[in-house]
């Protein structure tokens, strides 16, 4: 491909760079209903050596902070976000706790910390927490959310499943699965969970953690590279679906965020993750998109793809929009923007 740029490390979009947060704190957020094991799961990965120098940012639903303390004596540092879910009417706290964080570890009253663990409330919905790293701009800056966990409980997730909306979405929205307490249940209840999980995100890889016992690697990776099963469309309940966009051909930047401006303006609230990697004309590495309802991620290009595949392939997971409608809106200002004038 013809290189447009005069240095090696110049892009459209800023410099190339090697993975898509650069110098940036890594951040995974661990979500999952009440009871479903996300603490224990923080407490064996915070002894591990993969765990050390981690600052745990803890939410909680009660006056009373138990997780908060079940895990204080393992991390470097640990904010407790008070009364209520890590959603909208808290996320002015969890802007203030990591800036705090940022502000002590530069004057030097807490450790130095190397990235930051996230554990939201079992009513938590993981949406708002990812909207929060988009429209603040020192936020972003300064930290990447590298993946979003999802814990189900082997017993009662498929409980949890069924009856509330939130442990449906924690899962819809999560990079990765991991299924706790595997060893108090049946094989039976696991081979039918596992089908659920499925069934409502095809994507995510799925780990399996006995008592909390994980390669901690799992709680950090990141998960480029890892989604090259893309699957096609699966409905879930709640009006939510989740699909895959790819195009074999490099794609022109305008076309690609043209069409986007317009599906944002059109149905934002309804595009509740999307996120893919571009081969866009002009670029030599893959580029990163991400979405959040009408949120927009910078664009970030790579120096190398993860695989073999140049195939430009984005997730979609919206509420009540089906795939034809928003594969049209692309391919119409596809036809707009080659046609003759």
């Amino acid at each position: 491909m013809l290189d447009l740029f005069p240095s090696r490390e110049a892009s459209p979009f800023g410099r190339r760079l090697k993975r898509e947060r650069g110098a940036k704190i890594p951040v995974t957020v661990v979500t999952g209903f009440l009871g479903a094991g996300k603490t224990t799961l923080i407490r064996r990965f915070l002894q591990s050596p993969e765990g050390q120098g981690t600052a745990v940012i803890v939410n909680e639903f009660g006056a009373v902070g138990i997780d908060d303390a079940l895990v204080r004596d393992s991390a470097e540092e640990t904010v407790l976000l008070g009364n209520g879910c890590l959603c909208c009417i808290t996320r002015t706290d969890l802007q203030v706790a990591l800036r705090r964080l940022v502000f002590d570890r530069e004057r030097g009253t807490v450790p130095p910390f190397a990235r930051v663990v996230i554990e939201t409330s079992g009513l938590a919905d993981p949406a708002p927490i990812l909207q929060t790293f988009s429209t603040d701009r020192a936020l972003g800056g300064e930290f990447h959310v590298d993946v979003v966990l999802a814990v189900v409980d082997a017993v009662n997730g498929e409980t949890a499943l069924d009856d509330a909306a939130e442990a449906r979405k924690q899962v819809i929205l999560a990079d990765r699965l991991i299924v706790s307490k595997a060893d108090l249940a049946t094989p039976a209840t696991m081979e039918r969970l596992m089908r659920r999980l499925q069934g409502l995100n095809p994507r995510a890889t799925i780990d399996i953690a006995v008592a909390g016992a994980l390669d901690p690697n799992r709680i950090v990776e990141p998960v480029a590279g890892e989604r090259s099963g893309f699957v096609a469309e699966a409905e879930h309940g709640d009006g939510v679906s989740s699909f895959v966009l790819e195009w074999n051909d490099p794609i022109g930047w305008p076309t690609f965020s043209r069409a986007m401006e317009t599906l944002i303006a059109l149905r934002g609230p309804d595009l509740l993750r999307v996120k893919g990697l571009l081969n866009v004309a002009g670029c030599r590495g893959p580029v990163v998109v991400q979405y959040v309802q009408h949120l927009a991620h910078p664009p970030v290009e790579l120096e190398a793809w993860p695989d073999e595949s140049r195939l430009s392939r984005v997730v979609f997971i919206t509420r009540n929009m089906r795939e034809r409608q928003v594969r049209d809106l692309f391919a119409a200002v596809q036809m707009l923007a080659t046609s003759d004038r």
